[in-house]
């Protein structure tokens, strides 16, 4: 796992949540620190239930 995996964010395409790798998803059962492409298949946006497919890259600019 690079460094930049443990912190790339991610943003959900329908509702803008963003899923940052140091916060994690406690309520998903997404622990801190867990890289996104390492999250489990079946989980989904906290605030929109979207799959992962939703999610795409934040970009830093």
């Amino acid at each position: 796992m690079s460094p930049v995996a443990e912190t790339q964010l991610w943003i959900c395409e329908l509702c803008g949540y963003v899923y940052d790798p140091a916060e994690g998803d406690a309520d998903g059962g997404v622990k801190p620190g867990m890289a996104f492409e390492d999250i489990p298949d079946g989980w989904s946006c906290p605030v929109c239930g979207a799959s992962k497919d939703d999610f795409s890259p934040q970009d830093d600019a």
